[in-house]
């Protein structure tokens, strides 16, 4: 999750100037860096309140979520958040902004981040291992895992499963790719959105609407039958499909494909 911004697109003047503007309101420009060009990476205890994730108090200053505008919000040991707490990342998820109403009156606050979350699968984290066995009961499994709500679980677009490391691979001398390379490919892709989406508000397929999906996420018919058993199988929602289809076309862009 620290790793990545170093693969995120740099940002551009006008990302840079928006996140200026929100750690300027929340007091917390570093010192001697009047522009922020870095993108943001904010990862909150756990313990955090509500007012201290979305923002708020009597003059309300930006929470959580609006300092890592641009760039990413990790939160770790997931369902160990208040419930009160995960629940009203959902708007923020969904319009990108978050409104906070006070007396005085009606404050907005950007919030255009990545969400990534991790968490154990159950509270003494080995449901499922292959060789350790799991020594929660049944219940407390479900109870743990129903912590992160079904509408909330849909706003996440990429599910991954980390299973147990073996020493074989802990002990590889082999090295992956560096940051820098992968950086490469995804400014590639993303120079490719940005052509896609020129003369209009959008900078990314994150940001399409159904309209713009329809337009530029055109399946063959093989896609279109996958997608049909999917929705059909899974029970997918609306939300879902539309995600889908958006992260299927971010993936073609990488790879340099103009079809899904």
């Amino acid at each position: 999750a620290r790793a990545l911004p170093s693969i995120l697109p740099r940002m551009t003047v006008e990302e840079s100037l928006d996140v200026t503007r929100i750690y300027s309101v929340a007091d917390a420009l570093p010192v001697g860096i009047p522009l922020i060009k870095n993108r943001p990476f904010r990862s909150p205890h756990h313990t955090i309140s509500h007012a201290g994730l979305v923002g708020g108090g009597n003059v309300p200053h930006p929470g959580e979520i609006s300092l890592a505008h641009r760039g990413v919000l990790f939160l770790d040991e997931f369902p160990e958040f208040g419930s009160r707490v995960l629940e009203v990342l959902r708007q923020p998820l969904e319009d990108k902004v978050v409104t906070i109403s006070r007396a005085q009156g009606t404050l907005t606050f950007p919030a255009n981040f990545q969400l990534v979350a991790a968490m154990n699968p159950c509270p003494c984290g080995y449901y499922g291992d292959a060789t350790k066995p799991c020594t929660c009961a049944p219940s407390t499994v479900t109870k743990y895992q129903h912590r992160i709500s079904g509408p909330l679980l849909d706003r996440i677009d990429i599910h991954v499963d980390v299973p147990r490391v073996d020493y074989e691979k802990l002990s590889d001398v082999r090295l992956g790719e560096p940051s820098s390379v992968i950086a490469g490919r995804v400014e590639t892709a993303r120079e490719v959105q940005r052509q896609r989406f020129a003369g209009t508000k959008l900078t990314c397929n994150a940001d399409m609407h159904p309209a713009e999906v329809r337009q530029y996420c055109d399946l063959d018919e093989s896609c279109r039958s996958l997608m049909r058993a999917a929705m059909n199988q899974m029970d997918l929602s609306a939300r879902a499909y539309h995600r889908i289809l958006k992260l299927a076309r971010t993936i073609a862009d990488l790879a340099g494909s103009v079809a899904i």
